[in-house]
Formats: structure tokens, C-alpha cells, sequence
């Protein structure tokens, strides 16, 4: 059979492929290998290995976490939908798994099911028989992954670090041979897809990428680069409130979590990453709460903006507690000062896996620091003091990680340059891209990238965006495909081809899980046809999608 190629990126050299048959195997000396080779452990990667199997090939997901799905399972469980009809394949599945279990009655331990009600239900008309539920606890998201991999037979290895030195990868030419992680172990496959938060096989790989913030200008763009003076979403000072140890004072230096840098020029270019932070998964049930414990070099001095902010009439702190099942909370950032930990960050993308630990402790540590002192600081406002009281760490989540959500919100890191990039325009639904694998419909969503001192010399955040698309886009094949000459045999379905504005709506566990499926079937119609993805027949993979039930067009 002959098959016409559309090449979607301009190939420096042409190979020939000649993949044989990979049984998944344990070979001598630490050697693994499948067809395909799954690097990460979050939803999205689960869900490309289950869709590997789905199509008759073997595949193993080396997954440096412990606990598999990511933010899914990590504090997540609000769910970012947006328009919850273009969520569909296995992704919806998911949703329809955890529909089901909570009409267990067992599923309902510190509540009744009656009175938390069909928050987070999809609807009988929408969802027919396989109703779904967008809302719930991490430990039952962990489950549902757990049980797949069972049910599929995924053969996972945890706690498996990509060695990120030369050591860790054997590519011949454009190809990848084989990855090798810190425990010296060797996995060897056709098809590699890269399913982490961070990218470091992608980058490993030699695939060219971007991080940080491009200028408006580059690519036409309104949301991106520095934006001060956009207040969106209210994670901004509302009030005047000083920046100084003594308010009005420069001479007395700033006040802790204030940078002393300047902005930069409105719509420029810099390198800085929006804010991360852990979802915390509180319980008010006081059977079911840890108190939040005052943590090793507690200084309630880097808290005193909040104090001002209180001071002021700010009265918004349980405005995104969340409410999911059994009396528990997603509780995320809001307002000006909360639980993101804004412009520490910068350095996680590229950083060493000993630097990126640091970075993750030390957001541990300030939003432990958080929670002690709205508890229990005289500064805080008796009312916001007595709210908090009720709240503490859900005794029954993360439990073998002192009750703490074992995932950062890496809300953003490495973003492939590849065969096509997701701009502005493309994720508010203005454009129609070539194509599509699946659909996003989420705001362009920015958290704050930098805090720092306004020309009236009073403090302000910047970097929060919040803005809604015309309608639901779908999302470009070539996003996911690096260009050919760089590596003709990975798929990058997290760290995808997008401008940073663009990434503010991809970046939802929904569309992760969506592309990853979308990565999985590509890279098993590669192998059956002994070509790379960039040259894989679109109508062929349209064809595929469809029949698995993933919704590209709207």
C-alpha cells in the first residue's frame, strides 16, 4: 500500500524506518522495552498508556512520581472545565469513573450524600447513560488512575528519575533509542512520549522550546508579556497599601515577598513563570482535620502585607475553599496575598532536580506558614481567625506525606517549539487551526508572575490574566510534534507548542488527559506504518480519534 505523507515539519535528513515488533520485556542488566515509552506519571500520561493498550501495542510509563495522575491527584479536584461538551475519549471516562463512585453509599465517610447534593454533576442530556462528576476528593482521582493500570495491565515504574546528563538518553540521528534514569535503569521503544509537567525528556532530546513570557509583539498577541495595569481576577491590591517595613518609608527596606526589581515595559518579553502553589485539600470535619502546625522557622513577619491587606477591609479568604465531597475543599489562591508563592519560581523549569526539591519546600513551607498564621496571628480579624479555626488538613488525603498534596501546581514550565504553536487567537476560538486532536474552551488563565513596587511607590501584583474565549478551539496536531530534524519519534502532549498567553487555557487537566490519549494514537498509527508522527496521515488519525470518542471540532 502506498501512502501519501503530509510533512508538517521541513526535515533536515530522511530516514528510513524500520521498527520491529516490541513484546514488553524485561531484558538483562536493568533493561526494559515497548513499543512505547511513557515518561511522567500525571493524567495525561496515564491515559496515553491506556490508549496505547486500547490499540494492541505494549508500552511502560517510567514515572518519577510515586503517586500517579498528578494534579488530578494532587489537590485538584475543582475541576477547570470550561465547556464540559468537547471533553471527550478517555478523559470523559474518567469523569464518568468518578460519577460512579460516589453513588456508592460507602463513597460518602463524612457526609451525607444528600447534603452535598449534584454539585460537580454533568447533566442527563449531555451525558446519557454515562453520567459524570467534575468534582472530587484526590485520594478517589489516585484510585480510578490505580485501577486503570490494573485493568490494563500497565507495567509502571515509580520514582524513576530521567538521568538529564548525556548518560540519560541514546539517540541515533533524529531518533530516540532508548532513556536511561538515575537508577541506571534502560527503557528502549519506538515511540516516546514525554508527559511530565516539566519537559526534561523533550529537552533531553535536543527539541527546541520556550519559557517564560514572549512580547506581544512576536505573535500578535494582547495577553502576553508584562502586564501591568491588567487586574482580572481580583489577585491584585485593590487599596493603597505600602510596600515598606515602615509604611511610607523607602529608608526602612521592603516588606518580605516584595520585589525590589523593576516591572519591565507593559507587553515585553521576560523570562518569568506565573506563580505555583499546592491545592490544598482541607476538612472542617472534626473527626477528619489535622490542626495546621506551626512550621520549623516560622517568621510572621514575611505574612505583614496580608495584615495590611486585612487592615484595609479585604475580607475574601474563603472566597476559593472550594467545596468537594466529604466535607473537604480544593482551596486555591485568591486575592492579593495567598497561596501562591509569586516570583519564586523562576528557576524551577531548568533547574536541578536538588534545586527544584528547594523550590517545592520552600512553597511548602510559606503556605504552611499561611495557614499558622491565619489561625492564629493577632493581626488577623477575629472573624477570618474564628472561620479558620474550623479548618484543617483532611486526615484521610496524602497520608503517607504527613497529609500535604505530594504535587506543586507546575502551572506552567518548558513549552515546546514545535511544528505548529497555539497562539492568542487560537485559544479564544477566533481562528480555526489545522489539524485538530482535541478541544480546550478555558479562559486564557494566567496566575501573577512578580510582585513588586508601582511608580507611586505602592505595592502591586502582575501577570494575572483571565480571559474568556469567543467559543471552544480546538487544538493543532502539530502543537504536540517537534519539528522532525529535531526528534521524529516523541510527542510532547503537556509541555505543548503554545504561546505562554495560549498555555493559560491548554493547561487544564481535562485537555491533558484529551492530548494525551491524542499522543498515544498517533504514536501506535507511526509504528503501524513505520513512518514518524510528523508524517502520519491527518484523515488516518482524524479517523482513529473519532472512533475513540475525542471531540475535535465544535
Amino acid at each position: 500500500m502506498t501512502y501519501f505523507f503530509f510533512l508538517r515539519c521541513t526535515p533536515v535528513f530522511l530516514l528510513l524506518f524500520t521498527f520491529t515488533s516490541f513484546q514488553h520485556r524485561s531484558l538483562p542488566d536493568g533493561k526494559f522495552q515497548a513499543d512505547v515509552i511513557i515518561y511522567g506519571g500525571t493524567s495525561s500520561a496515564i491515559m496515553a498508556a491506556v490508549q496505547v493498550k486500547n490499540m494492541g501495542k505494549t508500552v511502560i510509563v517510567v514515572a518519577p512520581e510515586k503517586h500517579l495522575g498528578g494534579l488530578t491527584s494532587g489537590g485538584l479536584g475543582f475541576t477547570d472545565t470550561g465547556n464540559k461538551e468537547v471533553i471527550g475519549g478517555l478523559s470523559r471516562e474518567f469523569y464518568h469513573r468518578v460519577y460512579l463512585h460516589y453513588q456508592q453509599t460507602g463513597a460518602w465517610v463524612w457526609q451525607r450524600k444528600e447534603a452535598y447534593g449534584n454539585r460537580g454533576q454533568g447533566t442527563v442530556a449531555m451525558d446519557g447513560a454515562n453520567r459524570t462528576m467534575w468534582i472530587f476528593e484526590p485520594h478517589v482521582a489516585e484510585q480510578i488512575f490505580e485501577e486503570l493500570v490494573k485493568e490494563y495491565e500497565i507495567p509502571v515504574y515509580r520514582d524513576e528519575w530521567l538521568d538529564r546528563s548525556t548518560k540519560g538518553i541514546r539517540k541515533k540521528k533524529n531518533r530516540i533509542e532508548a532513556i536511561r534514569t538515575l537508577s541506571g535503569k534502560m527503557f528502549a521503544g519506538r515511540m516516546f512520549i514525554d508527559a511530565t509537567y516539566e519537559g526534561d525528556l523533550m529537552a533531553l532530546a535536543g527539541v527546541s522550546y520556550r519559557t517564560g513570557r514572549e512580547s506581544n509583539q512576536e505573535f500578535g498577541e494582547r495577553w502576553n508579556g508584562v502586564q501591568t495595569g491588567t487586574f482580572q481576577h481580583g489577585h491584585h491590591f485593590k487599596t493603597k497599601i505600602s510596600p515598606y517595613k515602615i509604611p511610607g518609608d523607602p529608608s526602612s527596606g521592603l516588606l518580605p515577598e516584595v520585589s525590589a526589581e523593576p516591572p519591565g515595559v507593559y507587553g515585553s518579553a521576560d523570562k518569568k513563570i506565573q506563580a505555583y502553589c499546592f491545592r490544598l485539600c482541607l476538612s472542617d470535619h472534626p473527626d477528619n482535620r489535622i490542626p495546621f502546625a506551626k512550621p520549623e522557622g516560622y517568621d510572621p513577619n514575611r505574612y505583614e502585607l496580608l495584615a495590611r491587606v486585612f487592615a484595609s477591609g479585604w475580607r475574601e479568604t474563603f472566597d476559593k475553599f472550594d467545596a468537594i465531597p466529604n466535607r473537604k475543599t480544593d482551596t486555591n489562591n485568591h486575592g492579593p496575598f495567598s497561596m501562591d508563592y509569586i516570583g519564586k519560581n523562576y528557576a524551577y523549569p531548568e533547574a536541578s532536580y536538588a534545586v527544584r526539591q528547594q523550590i517545592i519546600q520552600e512553597h511548602e513551607y510559606y503556605q504552611k506558614g499561611l495557614l499558622y498564621f491565619l489561625q492564629n496571628d493577632p493581626r488577623v480579624p477575629a472573624d477570618v481567625q474564628q472561620e479558620m479555626k474550623r479548618w484543617g488538613l483532611a486526615k484521610d488525603e496524602f497520608t503517607d506525606n504527613g497529609n500535604w498534596p505530594h504535587q506543586l501546581y507546575v502551572r506552567e514550565a518548558r513549552r515546546l517549539k514545535g511544528c505548529f504553536v497555539m497562539k492568542e487567537a487560537d485559544a479564544l476560538g477566533k481562528t480555526e487551526v489545522p489539524e485538530p486532536i482535541g478541544m480546550g474552551s478555558y479562559a486564557l488563565d494566567s496566575h501573577n508572575t512578580q510582585r513588586y513596587v508601582d511608580e507611586s511607590g505602592y505595592v502591586q501584583n502582575e501577570g494575572d490574566i483571565g480571559v474568556k474565549p469567543d467559543k471552544a478551539y480546538s487544538i493543532a496536531y502539530g502543537s504536540i510534534v517537534p519539528e522532525e530534524n529535531e526528534c521524529s519519534n516523541l510527542l510532547v502532549p503537556v509541555c505543548v507548542s503554545s504561546t505562554h498567553a495560549a498555555y493559560g487555557s491548554i493547561r487544564m487537566e481535562p485537555v491533558f488527559m484529551i492530548l494525551g490519549q491524542s499522543a498515544a494514537t498517533a504514536a501506535v498509527l507511526a509504528i503501524d506504518r513505520n513512518i514518524s508522527p510528523q508524517r502520519l496521515v491527518y484523515a488516518e488519525l482524524k479517523q482513529q480519534l473519532e472512533k475513540d470518542g475525542q471531540v475535535l471540532v465544535k
